[in-house]
């Protein structure tokens, strides 16, 4: 199986290299790792121990956020290095102040994995939610480098729990503590004899409640709203948005405000077409109030947007699956989105809570917009049910902090 893993990276990043010149994400995948290891020991001081925090991409780094900036609170002179896998997380957060480095992480190949560990030389790694990486964890383990798996989140359809799956299993057992978020999670790793594990929550619950306690205000956009009630639709993608032109027209006195996932000029040229009124918040100005919709086209500011929020609507939910829950309900916001959200624990708690709406169409979404616009208490119900939920932090660092020195 090891031979078939090794072959799977190799063509990973053939694939990769080939759509590099017609892929701008592929592009900086490619570029990002050019002469990393020079740059490593350039920028790294040799012998120094770290802290290394390893994120597949920004939403994982939002989820752990909370867990390394509770280190650095509580342990000031330690170093910490940061890797992501993506570029979404890493061209947004490379200029995050309280890492020593930040750097994509090298593909997973034996040599790769070793040279980067021994330049990096970590005191412990923590890995957020998943990213499963053989020779990485291989190299910890002989090591003797405790590896953190923290949010994590399993389901029974994956290679772990298969008959097959002994070669993932082994990549499960070089993980010194499981931090989980649900009890299914916690049955699964036991029923492969697994008992390094821990029913903690999930950190992400924090770092959206903290953000909606110290958000600061945006004066251009309370100029735009300008005190109607705000649809705001965060991480939409061309399915989600072809759906909501006909809602802004339904609703003259409400404002929409449009947050896509990609912010590239022909995605935003094409939402411009659908919103021919639309203006975009890089041209925003005073004299904007007049206008209906607005469209995000900048990263980052998604997660300060919801404090003018009424009714939410999150992406992604006729594609791979829905973007962030958890940062909308932290506001108060009741929250919409499409059908596949099965993957995502909080979802699912919200929709039992009657906190969210999931739909398939049009005339579901209008219904959905009717009856939160409506209820405002669906909002609270949500806010409670993060608040509720908050302090997966603190009980994570009761057990690392364990294994720092």
């Amino acid at each position: 199986m090891l031979w078939l893993y090794n072959f799977g990276i190799f063509l990973y990043n053939l694939v990769v290299k080939s759509i590099a010149p017609y892929n701008s994400k592929a592009k900086l995948f490619i570029q990002g790792r050019k002469h990393l290891f020079s740059i490593l020991e350039e920028k790294i001081t040799k012998g120094q121990k770290h802290v290394w925090f390893h994120f597949a991409s920004l939403g994982e780094f939002e989820q752990g956020r909370p867990v390394l900036e509770k280190i650095k609170i509580l342990y000031p002179h330690k170093k910490i290095i940061i890797t992501f896998f993506s570029p979404s997380g890493y061209e947004v957060r490379k200029n995050y102040a309280l890492a020593e480095g930040i750097f994509y992480l090298p593909l997973d190949t034996a040599s790769n994995a070793r040279k980067f560990i021994e330049i990096v030389n970590p005191e412990i790694a923590i890995f957020t939610k998943y990213e499963f990486w053989h020779h990485y964890f291989k190299v910890l383990k002989e090591k003797n480098i405790p590896l953190f798996l923290i949010s994590g989140i399993f389901r029974s359809n994956q290679m772990f729990f298969k008959w097959y799956g002994g070669f993932y299993r082994n990549m499960l057992s070089c993980i010194t503590w499981f931090f989980v978020q649900n009890e299914e999670s916690v049955n699964l790793l036991q029923q492969i004899g697994l008992q390094n594990v821990e029913l903690s929550g999930d950190t992400r619950f924090d770092r959206v409640y903290e953000n909606a306690e110290a958000v600061k205000s945006l004066p251009l956009i309370e100029e735009f709203i300008s005190r109607a009630p705000v649809f705001l639709a965060g991480s939409t993608w061309p399915a989600d948005e072809n759906l909501l032109t006909q809602l802004t027209l339904k609703h003259p006195g409400w404002k929409f405000i449009l947050a896509p996932h990609e912010i590239g000029a022909d995605h935003i040229r094409q939402i411009e077409k659908q919103f021919p009124s639309a203006v975009r918040y890089s041209t925003l100005q005073s004299s904007s109030a007049d206008k209906q919709v607005l469209i995000i086209d900048n990263i980052g500011l998604l997660s300060s947007l919801y404090q003018y929020g009424t009714v939410a609507y999150i992406g992604g939910g006729f594609g791979a699956g829905i973007h962030n829950t958890l940062e909308a309900a932290a506001f108060g916001l009741p929250v919409i989105f499409g059908p596949r959200y099965e993957k995502f624990q909080e979802a699912k708690d919200l929709v039992l809570r009657k906190a969210a709406i999931s739909i398939h169409n049009e005339q579901e979404l209008e219904n959905a917009f009717e009856h939160f616009s409506s209820q405002p208490a669906f909002g609270q119900m949500a806010k409670d049910y993060v608040k509720e939920r908050k302090g997966a932090t603190e009980g994570i660092l009761k057990k690392i902090s364990k294994y720092l020195n």
